[in-house]
């Protein structure tokens, strides 16, 4: 058993053993779902090592049979895109549930039993390199994430539960008739044993094959980015969540799909993907722009921050699909700094509503006044998010866009849209939360930060800060790993495909 196997099974352990604690004694469980989130974060940290050493190829590899017809495999790895996702899921864990130590009174053990669940999903999904194992972690992790917002949420948490699982089953189901299909093809579901089938030769599409294939692994990703059109159920679920789901919904399972994309869809199909990356871009380039002039006009802060994600994911789909060096490491230090910013996004707003109980934001004003340092904390994560240089989202739309000028200039200046309502809308946000003169609702019901509440803000501002400026601690394993995913992609250097009339091209 290699640390990254102890890395995905102790959060369900946590998860199996907090649920059997005794009824009513939700102090225990909260403090021992803490401390295994935290000691599954530490161990964690142990994989930087091994993984940074050789990011190009899978590290903390493991595999062995589990059940024999059809061959599935509990197949793990990792290289140097999945450990900093592993690493992001297993980091904001433990500030999920510090933030909702005061929040969540009812049902505390299965809350946080949840969240440990949860985490167990998002780890598996990052790691696994068996197409039907990643099947199962995908799935594991709808569960909790339905019950959080359906249990915990607000007013219409029914309906947005439901809405948010309809929507990802119904991509669910039609990337696992795709990997069925592949297991008939390649007779196993071993990925690396597909790619290594993919560059000899031995495993071959026609091109009647390979777009539907992709189709429907594309459609699952794009659902969970989501990608516009698909983004409707986003909204929904993020204003009805607990602080914690929006969190993790925000920082890590949206991050589920962009991963899929740079994983599955642009290695296994490269004909495929190349041929609909200018539709997807368009769709990737009217989110980025759609999302940022919705987001400009909402009354609630969860939604807008949330509209704020359909913009800010857009830019990684651009940078996937640009299939440049940059555009691809853009995309993935996106991915990282969406789950930083936007994270510290949803804490914030929830440290706000725990305060004035309204996510409106006509009931707010003045903030700044009895509450100075949730006010600065709050500028420097806005600042963040709109890509101030030296903050984190400013390397990753940067390289994002200097990929696609590389390929298009009009992706570019179209993208390049996106940036400055971006900052229309948080800066507006921010004036109309925290200048001006305070209510007396405000002044009566706000306090600045506690003591709780800065241990777990605190780590997220720290490394919006060390992401902008110290780049090099993650691009050089993240460029490796691209590099790769490049080489794979281009079908008519390494790849064959089978084509109608039964010829091979290379």
């Amino acid at each position: 058993m290699t640390l990254l196997d102890l890395t995905i099974f102790l959060p369900l352990i946590g998860f199996v053993i907090t649920l059997l604690l005794p009824k009513g004694n939700g102090d225990t469980a909260k403090k021992f779902a803490l401390g295994f989130a935290v000691v599954v974060f530490l161990l964690s940290l142990g994989l930087l090592g091994p993984a940074l050493a050789n990011p190009g190829s899978m590290s903390f590899e493991t595999k062995c049979d589990w059940i024999s017809t059809p061959k599935i495999q509990y197949h793990v790895g990792m290289d140097g895109v999945s450990l900093w996702l592993v690493l992001l899921s297993t980091f904001l864990t433990p500030i999920a549930m510090l933030i909702s130590w005061k929040y969540i009174d009812t049902r505390v053990k299965e809350f946080f039993a949840f969240l440990l669940l949860l985490e167990f999903g998002l780890v598996g999904v990052f790691v696994a390199l068996d197409l039907m194992l990643f099947y199962v972690f995908w799935e594991v992790c709808l569960v909790p994430m339905y019950f959080l917002i359906g249990i915990w949420g607000h007013d219409r948490r029914i309906y947005a539960a439901v809405k948010f699982f309809l929507y990802t089953m119904a991509g669910s189901v039609l990337m696992l008739a795709a990997i069925i299909y592949l297991y008939s093809k390649a007779g196993t579901f071993d990925y690396l044993l597909i790619m290594d089938m993919l560059k000899s030769g031995k495993l071959q599409f026609t091109a009647a094959e390979q777009m539907p294939l992709f189709l429907a692994f594309f459609l699952a990703f794009a659902i969970k980015v989501p990608l516009f059109p698909l983004h409707t159920w986003l909204p929904d679920a993020h204003v009805e969540a607990p602080t914690a789901g929006s969190v993790m919904l925000a920082s890590v399972m949206l991050k589920m799909g962009t991963y899929g994309l740079l994983r599955f869809c642009v290695p296994i199909f490269p004909s495929a993907a190349r041929q609909c990356a200018p539709w997807i871009v368009a769709l990737a380039i009217i989110g980025i722009v759609y999302g940022a002039l919705v987001a400009l006009v909402q009354p609630n802060m969860k939604k807008l921050v949330a509209y704020s994600s359909v913009s800010h994911l857009g830019f990684v789909v651009l940078g996937i699909f640009s299939f440049t060096q940059a555009g691809l490491d853009g995309a993935v230090y996106q991915m990282l700094n969406h789950g930083i910013s936007t994270g510290a996004l949803f804490m914030l707003v929830g440290y706000l509503y725990e305060r004035r109980h309204s996510l409106e934001i006509k009931d707010y004003g003045g903030v700044a006044t009895p509450a100075p340092n949730l006010s600065a904390i709050f500028l420097i994560t806005t600042l963040a998010s709109i890509g101030l240089p030296l903050l984190n989202n400013f390397v990753g739309e940067f390289l994002v866009l200097q990929g696609s000028a590389q390929v298009n200039i009009w992706w570019t200046a179209f993208a390049g849209l996106g940036v400055i309502f971006s900052a229309c809308y948080m800066l507006w946000l921010y004036q109309r939360v925290f200048y001006g003169e305070a209510s007396h609702e405000v002044s009566s019901h706000m306090h600045d930060l506690t003591s709780r509440e800065w241990v777990a803000i605190t780590p997220l501002i720290i490394l919006m800060v060390w992401m902008g400026i110290f780049t090099q601690s993650f691009l050089p394993s993240i460029s490796a790993s691209n590099k790769l995913v490049l080489e794979q992609s281009k079908p008519n250097v390494e790849y064959h495909v089978q084509l109608q009339g039964g010829s091979n091209a290379r």
